[in-house]
């Protein structure tokens, strides 16, 4: 079975992006299939959660999901319906103000969140807080919202966390 990794960009950025080009290739080197949705002129997060949900039978079973930002929200609201293997979460925009209610539950996969200690632009209480609430590991780092500084440090926690929680990626 070949495994893929799904990436859902933020709001203001693209598809292949630079943190989406470094975590591919961290993927690709390990065997996994890398797949980048397009999200650009999606700005309601519920056309993304769908957008997502539907890609899921052309990716099969249980692929590993990472977001950024807005992407991280919209990777961890259609974990479930996917049978999601893991997320990775770089910076979500969980309990944004007007969107609270919006923020997705806990899943029932592994989950890492990574997120900078000089985010402005969402506060890293808001992934303390969710981290907290469904037992997610929670990595911050000195860095900001884009977590480029950092890169290299992200790259190296979401390669083991697909060697360690996620599995093989071809059988």
């Amino acid at each position: 079975m070949i495994r893929h990794v799904v990436f859902s960009h933020g709001k203001e950025s693209g598809p292949w992006g630079t943190k989406i080009q470094a975590l591919s290739q961290v993927a690709r080197n390990q065997g996994w299939r890398v797949v980048s949705l397009d999200y650009q002129g999606m700005d309601d997060p519920a056309v993304r959660v769908a957008h997502l949900v539907a890609a899921g039978p052309a990716v099969g079973p249980a692929p590993v999901l990472v977001g950024s930002s807005m992407g991280g929200h919209v990777a961890a609201a259609a974990a479930g319906a996917l049978g999601c293997g893991g997320l990775f979460l770089l910076a979500p925009a969980f309990f944004m103000p007007g969107y609270e209610h919006l923020t997705p539950l806990a899943c029932d996969c592994p989950v890492e969140i990574v997120h900078g200690w000089r985010d402005e632009v969402v506060p890293v209480e808001h992934s303390i807080r969710w981290a907290r609430s469904c037992g997610a590991t929670l990595h911050v780092l000195d860095d900001d919202h884009r977590l480029t500084e950092r890169l290299p440090e992200v790259s190296d926690l979401f390669g083991r966390f697909l060697t360690a929680r996620c599995g093989v990626a071809e059988v």
